[in-house]
């Protein structure tokens, strides 16, 4: 059992971020679940988006794997859900908290980097048809509000 994430626990329980919900499963600590509500004035806005943090037994020294498992489409998401950032791969860092880890991804709703794409639809069009990306984002906002 990691220390480290009962203390990332007992932080979020403290002082949880604006629009953020994390705990473990009942009877695992390794296997998180959370909701990011997305980002207010974008077309993530007004979505509840759920994830799992699937922690290895090696953390901190090696990352969680985070996936989407509300509908998603991102340029850095791919479409099983996993998330693509550096922080959670080659440049992750033993010090990252869970919370730090999901405001993060929470960021990348509204901040995607359509350079290093791995969902190349996503990308394409956010880049060649911003207002079609738009519409279908709040589509899926939308699902994800009704599937609460």
């Amino acid at each position: 059992m990691s220390g480290k994430l009962i203390r990332n626990l007992r932080s979020l329980k403290r002082d949880p971020p604006v629009g953020i919900t994390a705990a473990p499963e009942e009877d695992n600590i390794m296997l998180w679940n959370a909701v990011i509500n997305g980002p207010e004035d974008t077309p993530w806005s007004g979505g509840k988006f759920k994830l799992t943090l699937d922690f290895p037994h090696d953390y901190p020294m090696k990352p969680p794997r985070v996936r989407f498992v509300s509908q998603m489409f991102h340029p850095n998401i791919y479409e099983d859900g996993r998330v693509c950032v550096d922080f959670l791969e080659d440049e992750w860092t033993p010090a990252l908290l869970v919370e730090t880890i999901l405001i993060s991804i929470q960021s990348l709703l509204s901040d995607a980097n359509p350079d290093t794409p791995v969902n190349s639809d996503a990308a394409r069009m956010f880049v060649d048809n911003r207002r079609e990306y738009n519409r279908r984002v709040r589509e899926i906002a939308e699902q994800s509000r009704m599937a609460q």
